[in-house]
């Protein structure tokens, strides 16, 4: 939680509010790749790729 911390409070204190869709995608993008490493459901998720 540190680092999310650190980041959060660099893009309120910067003002770089335009970071902040690209920092969700990459979080969604690697909670994915985490998922399909680990499921059952892998063949299906890699398909989307």
């Amino acid at each position: 939680m540190g680092m999310a911390s650190e980041l959060v409070g660099f893009l309120v204190k910067e003002k770089k509010w335009w970071l902040v869709p690209a920092v969700v995608l990459l979080l969604v993008v690697g909670i994915l790749i985490i998922f399909a490493a680990a499921s059952p459901v892998s063949p299906f998720i890699y398909a989307l790729f």
